[in-house]
């Protein structure tokens, strides 16, 4: 049986000061705090190849580019960057670009490769050595436990639709904690769970390819919303002394209302950004719960639809608690935005999107990029930081991903370089006058890469790789040169130069 809570209209509820965007804004010339960390990101699996090496397990990725049509242009991560056997070379990129931190992931087949049990010493020498080598360069590690490189092995248990998959997780943070913690004083426990459950077990176009849109992934989010927590509290009560703090990355876009002075387009803009950010941040960030629009939504469309429960589980009582308050920052990956409208969906389709009751397309008018999904619009990180900040108070942020897409590879990356420089100008914006605690930045990313489903077409790299030679020889782009110059001003200074 269900119990409909009605809601008040979201925007006196979450309390934004909403209004209208302006694409281009004049950059403001002012400087960053003066321990602002700068760094890029990258994740095993893109980068790292030697995908059977030194006693390392099959993960779910490994499995799933083997499926014919899985990745548009039939590669896979086997080799990829080879940066297992390149990281010296690249952490000399990081060097010369003045990085003060990288963002990076640990496979955990490499340290677990059953996911539990036995370690492999060899893997967790890799990390070892990898971590030696940037503290040596002056670069503080900033470690990703888990960026959808699950073991094959927990997988073929049910993964993260298995309760037991939280526990499965916490004894692998242990484990890294153990060996990893007393060198790394920033952790990130999971990569955009929004990915993980949606295109891994709602639409099945990522590992491991699950189909169950407006179901499996409810399931799956609340596992990994109680695997994050678990790993933290594991953290806090037996690693404490190592000094470190443990957060979470979540992606989300923002949600620009199509009429920002019509109140059902705010409404439906809110509920968006719920729906994305909120889905995992709200029971972490605000109270041990999924947000009161999703649980009213799909509870009410649960019993329209003729379910006996609703789609949305509950979190125990037990878990709620341990949920609640277990973090020490917010991890936001940031790329574009979105226009949204309401628009109420057909009751019959059981769906995480028609559970919304809105649509979110994107302007023609915004620039594009390699991706199609990705539209130039600096405006939305300054508003996605401001939400952010009054929805869930005083809590450190770190844009722990943020970066664009070609298609060509291009050394000479102006586009680049102008997303880069409008973006980070608005995120400057929201420090300096908006009073937003934004504590670190991590461009997307490092060096072209692995992307995912869609192979090695889209590149986000500051350094290109060429992917056609065993060597997988890495070249500076024009890029990465922009950005080590903001990194020694630590800022924006007036310049003749229209690409600075």
């Amino acid at each position: 049986m269900f119990t409909f809570v009605p809601l008040l209209l979201l925007p006196l509820v979450f309390g934004y000061d909403w209004g209208g965007y302006v694409y281009e804004e004049d950059l403001l010339y002012d400087h960053f705090p003066g321990d602002f960390k700068w760094g890029c990101a990258t994740a095993a699996y893109q980068i790292e190849g030697a995908w059977d090496e030194d006693g390392k397990g099959v993960s779910i990725w490994d499995n799933f580019v083997r499926i014919p049509g899985n990745i548009i242009d039939g590669t896979t991560g086997d080799v990829a960057c080879d940066s297992y056997h390149k990281y010296k070379e690249d952490v000399q990129l990081m060097a010369n670009m003045g990085l003060k931190s990288y963002r990076f992931s640990i496979a955990w087949t490499r340290i677990l490769p059953n996911g539990i049990g036995e370690r492999n010493q060899a893997g967790i020498d890799y990390y070892k050595n990898l971590i030696a080598e940037l503290k040596a360069n002056n670069i503080e590690p900033a470690v990703t436990l888990y960026h959808w490189d699950l073991p094959q092995a927990l997988e073929d248990m049910g993964g993260w639709l298995n309760d037991s998959v939280a526990d499965w997780f916490e004894e692998y943070a242990r484990v890294c904690f153990e060996e990893f913690g007393d060198e790394v004083k920033l952790w990130i426990t999971l990569n955009e769970p929004h990915e993980t459950t949606i295109q891994g077990y709602g639409t099945g176009t990522m590992a491991p390819g699950k189909h169950g849109l407006g179901t499996l992934v409810y399931i799956a989010s609340t596992n990994l919303i109680r695997a994050h927590a678990y790993a933290y509290r594991a953290y806090h009560a037996d690693f404490a002394n190592q000094n470190g703090q443990v957060g979470i990355t979540l992606n989300v876009g923002w949600a620009e209302p199509m009429d920002p002075t019509n109140e059902t387009h705010i409404e439906a803009a809110e509920t968006n950004i719920q729906f994305n950010l909120g889905w995992f941040a709200h029971a972490i960030y605000k109270n041990g719960k999924y947000p009161d629009v999703m649980r009213q939504k799909i509870d009410e469309k649960s019993y329209l639809q003729g379910l006996p429960e609703s789609r949305l589980p509950q979190f125990t009582e037990e878990d709620s608690l341990i949920i609640e308050g277990a973090h020490d920052f917010l991890g936001i990956n940031f790329y574009s935005s979105n226009l949204v409208y309401p628009e109420i969906s057909d009751i019959e389709d059981i769906s995480y999107y028609a559970d919304q009751d809105l649509a979110a397309p994107q302007s023609e008018d915004w620039y594009g990029s390699g991706s199609s999904w990705l539209k130039v619009t600096p405006f939305g990180i300054r508003r996605i930081l401001n939400w952010a900040a009054k929805e869930y108070g005083d809590v450190d942020i770190y844009i722990t991903e943020n970066g664009f897409s070609d298609r060509q590879g291009n050394i000479d990356d102006l586009q680049r370089i102008y997303y880069y420089k409008h973006y980070l100008n608005q995120m400057l914006k929201a420090i300096v006058l908006d009073g937003v605690s934004v504590k670190g930045y991590y461009a997307w990313s490092l060096m072209d890469n692995m992307e995912w489903a869609m192979g090695y077409t889209e590149k986000f790299g500051m350094h290109a790789v060429n992917m056609s030679s065993p060597d997988r020889e890495r070249t500076p782009k024009e890029s990465s040169k922009w950005y080590g110059r903001l990194i020694a001003e630590n800022g924006y200074v007036e310049s003749v130069s229209p690409c600075f």
